[in-house]
């Protein structure tokens, strides 16, 4: 006898298997959903489910681990985890009836661990609120313990865990006039750098200006929105080809190149702006890219504020005198703000003879941060991202 199935089940099993590839095999969460939703015959509202559950597992991993593990003996296969993951996620978000989450989940769970997957999750739904005194403040935010550290170390206790705790709540899409989908904290920081460089309008009509770690595209695009000639690079084919396809479906003012952004071939002091968004640990997307707190290491924040570093001095030197140079990054932690600021900033020789300037970007809402700015996600409901520019003397002098 075929056993009936109830609503939004193949969502739930779409979504388990979806979370199955990206532990598994490491996908990307991105790729992995949008090809599992383009082979899927499901509705609008059970897509929606799916995008739901895959990116609140995700992102609640380490939380939704803790309440059923103490009701287990064995690790259980990854298929039955993630069953398990599913019907504590359901339970902790209170969206729908604890019978109705926990027969869900029973339904995404290989048929011979359904028992098992019953069992557990009915004893979590018994203890309700109770199974909620989190041992620590990386267990009950679900991040890993060293990324928590790190932020409260750098933020600040209250800061650093309220933007974590922000962070755990699904993003807000907004869209440009164009209609492409870009987190307003790119887009206020767009028009900054409009308003420091451009007219009285905040235009950059005739102006040069090279995006150097440009992909996917969303603040090449807006620039040439604003009336600039855009170059656009990045250092990968796949990733240009990305830039390139965003690039004509916008119809956008924007050239295209693969370079290396360390050594950018491109003509020196030939652009009025140079913007350097560049490689970051990406702490400040982890709502939109929930995935990336499971991939992110200890160590790479280092190493990319090592690059980060070089980056700034490689595009230094394509600067016209009187433009600006601009360096922004999706994260906010010190070594990879303040830190590479600070270096950049003695390299430039900023405030002597012949050096450059600071120049002061003023997004609306954001923090002082330094001699730039910051925007943590708790402040306006955005991507967290920092920002610092520099002015190049008008006339070329010894460090010009």
């Amino acid at each position: 006898m075929t056993r009936p199935q109830r609503p939004g089940a193949e969502a739930r099993r779409v979504a388990a298997d979806t979370l199955v590839r990206i532990e598994r095999d490491g996908a990307y969460a991105n790729l992995a959903l949008g090809a599992a939703l383009d082979r899927s015959n499901l509705s609008a509202a059970d897509r929606a489910l799916v995008t739901d559950v895959v990116y609140g597992v995700l992102r609640r991993r380490r939380s939704l681990d803790h309440l059923v593990d103490r009701y287990l003996t064995v690790a259980p296969p990854l298929p039955t985890r993630t069953a398990l993951r599913i019907g504590a996620y359901q339970l902790l978000e209170e969206r729908i009836p604890a019978h109705a989450a926990v027969s869900t989940a029973v339904d995404a769970a290989p048929a011979r661990h359904r028992g098992l997957v019953n069992a557990v999750l009915r004893r979590v739904a018994g203890e309700g609120a109770v199974a909620r005194a989190w041992p620590d403040d990386a267990t009950r935010l679900s991040y890993p313990d060293w990324l928590v550290a790190l932020v409260v170390d750098d933020l600040g206790e209250t800061d650093g865990l309220v933007a974590l705790e922000a962070m755990d709540a699904a993003p807000e899409v907004t869209a440009r006039a164009d209609g492409y989908v870009q987190d307003r904290a790119s887009q206020e920081l767009v028009a900054a750098i409009g308003a420091l460089a451009g007219d009285a309008g905040g235009r950059l009509d005739g102006s040069v200006v090279y995006d150097l770690c440009a992909a996917p595209g969303g603040k090449a695009t807006a620039l040439a929105a604003l009336g600039a000639s855009v170059v656009a690079m990045d250092h990968r084919p796949s990733r240009t080809g990305l830039l390139a396809g965003n690039v004509a479906r916008l119809d956008a003012r924007v050239g295209v190149l693969t370079g290396d952004g360390l050594r950018p071939p491109l003509r020196p002091a030939s652009a009025a702006v140079v913007l350097v968004d560049a490689p970051c640990s990406g702490l400040g997307v982890l709502r939109r890219r929930p995935d990336a707190r499971w991939r992110v290491e200890a160590d790479s924040v280092g190493r990319l504020a090592a690059l980060q570093g070089d980056l700034v001095s490689a595009a230094s030197g394509l600067v016209l005198p009187g433009g600006h140079l601009i360096y922004s990054v999706c994260t906010f932690t010190r070594a990879e703000t303040l830190d590479v600021a600070a270096a950049a900033g003695d390299a430039l020789r900023v405030g002597l003879p012949g050096g450059w300037s600071t120049a002061r970007l003023r997004p609306p809402g954001w923090r002082s941060h330094g001699e730039g700015v910051i925007v943590l996600p708790q402040d306006r409901g955005t991507d967290g991202m920092a920002a610092f520019a520099w002015r190049r003397p008008d006339a070329v002098g010894e460090h010009g």
